[in-house]
Formats: C-alpha cells, structure tokens, sequence
C-alpha cells in the first residue's frame, strides 16, 4: 500500500494512493481515520484492518496531479538518522574527502549522523541553494525507512518486523560545511533548511518484504548520475536498526536514511555541484520518483 501526506484546498490529510494515479483519503476510507501520517502510524494496527474490508471503500479518489502532495511525514517528532559510507563503491570514492586521518578501509560498525527536522520538504518542492555561503551543493539519493514499532536493543534477525515502510530519500549536502568546517563534524553540512526531500509517499513494509534488492538511481537534469542496488549495502536495513537502537530506544514514526551509492557531485571528475535551476530525480525500484528543483536561496516556493 502507498499511503501519501497530501493537500488539497486546505489542510493535509493522509490518502491510500491508488494504481489509477489517484489518491483517497485515509479518512474516507476508515471512518475516523486521521488526518496526518505520525497518528495513522500509531494507529495503524486498527486501520489496516478495516482498509481490507472493502465494504468501507469509497468512490474513486481524486487524480494525483490535482493534489500537492507533502513529504509523507512533514515533520517528523525527532531527528531524521542517517548513514554514511554505506556503499562499498560510495566509501571508497570518498577516501580523498575524509582525508588520511579517517578510516580507509570499511569498518565494522555504520558511521551515523542525523538531519533535523526542518531539513524535511516533500516532492516537486523547492530545495534552496546555499547562495554565496557555499558552491558546493551535492545530491545523495538514499533508501529511507520509517519505523513503525518502537524499541530498544532489537534483535537483527527480527529488525524488519519493526519497519512500517520505506519511502525515498535525497539527503542534499553542503560539502565544504561538512568537510572543513566546524571540527570536521558532518552535522551542519547536512542540515541546511529544504535539505531532506522525501516521497513521495511511504510503500508499506508487506508490498516489500526485502528491502536488500531495490534497484536506486538518480538524475539531474535528466542525466543519470548514480545507479545501484540496495544489495551492495554494507550494513543491510536490519544491521543498521540494531545498530541504531543499541542502548538508544527508537519510536514508530522514526525515519532512517540508509546511505548513498557512488556517483555523488563531489566525487566526480570534476567535481560537479548543483546550482538553481536543476532538476533533481532520485528513484527507488517499487516505491517511486522524488523530483525537486533548487532554487535560489531564500525564494518562495
């Protein structure tokens, strides 16, 4: 099932999206559903339920292209957490970007940062260019998982069963933020506003039962960049909810981006980065395209 934040002369709702590019909402569907994506998470043993009965569906929804839609979790309760060098390919690209005091060889536990949750925007938004802070704007295209049951220390045989589903990731950076400032940490390099796309919708775990072999690519301006497959993690999406809960409780509505394949900006020859006007795409095999433009910093959506 694609469940998607989606607006339409008013406020957001969440909606089952269908197979005839429509979208329905949840709420029309499950009477008393509601209207935003963290409730229906938590609720979700209740809803999934009555949306297999399908006396409780209604008529057709309403086509996706007279709908905004939002990121599926417009604002998340707590940091997004993430994962870098998480590609064998990507982590060796990146030797002459960490410099000779960091890990040259893979290691043996994921390195983890987070994103706040004001980096978060949805599909076909705006993701601002730093502007005269910083030419060096680069485009990472990422599984993303959403937690759907909480808990601490879980067991890496049973991660997945705490998954509610997965959606799309593109977690922008600021390469010279995250490299050479502010004591080699990676935290403000990744964390300017409009910084995390995401969409456009969550696929829900049981349409994915092995998120280990999703084809993930991207494209700006069209032209292919990265093209991979989630098999090549080197820290699979159970690995790294063990890792992640070890000792640190996580909570349905969490979202974990998983890494990116090689391919990005910084690592080209030459180096390439964003500017305004491009387009970026970033795909995931079963779940979908998130398309977003950047622009000028600072402009109106």
């Amino acid at each position: 099932m694609r469940l998607a934040t989606f607006r339409v002369d008013g406020a957001a709702r969440v909606g089952v999206v269908g197979d005839d590019a429509t979208v329905t909402g949840l709420d029309d569907l499950v009477p008393g559903a509601p209207l935003d994506m963290l409730t229906a998470i938590d609720q979700w043993q209740r809803i999934a339920p009555a949306l297999a009965e399908p006396p409780i569906r209604s008529g057709a929804g309403l086509p996706l292209d007279r709908a905004r839609l939002l990121a599926p979790i417009p604002r998340p309760r707590r940091n997004l957490f993430c994962v870098g060098w998480n590609y064998a390919e990507h982590f060796a690209e990146g030797k002459s970007f960490r410099g000779a005091a960091s890990p040259q060889e893979v290691p043996e536990h994921p390195a983890l940062f987070s994103k706040n949750p004001a980096t978060v925007t949805g599909p076909d938004s705006p993701v601002f260019h730093p502007g005269p802070r910083s030419a060096e704007l680069d485009w990472e295209v990422e599984l993303a998982v959403v937690i759907g049951t909480g808990g601490r220390d879980i067991d890496e045989a049973v991660a997945l069963s705490h998954v509610f589903g997965y959606t799309v990731a593109n977690d922008v950076s600021v390469r010279d933020f995250q490299r050479t400032r502010h004591g080699g940490q990676w935290f403000k390099g990744k964390n300017f506003d409009t910084h995390c796309p995401l969409g456009p919708w969550i696929v829900t775990a049981d349409e994915i039962p092995d998120p280990q072999v999703l084809d993930i690519s991207s494209r700006i301006n069209g032209e292919p960049k990265q093209s991979s497959n989630t098999r090549y993690m080197v820290f699979g999406v159970a690995r790294i909810i063990a890792e992640l809960s070890n000792g640190m409780a996580l909570e349905a509505g969490d979202v974990i981006l998983t890494g990116t394949p090689s391919g990005v900006g910084f690592a080209r020859n030459p180096p390439e980065f964003l500017k305004p006007g491009d387009v970026m795409e970033m795909e995931i095999g079963g779940i979908g395209v998130l398309r977003n433009r950047v622009v000028p910093y600072g402009a109106t959506a």
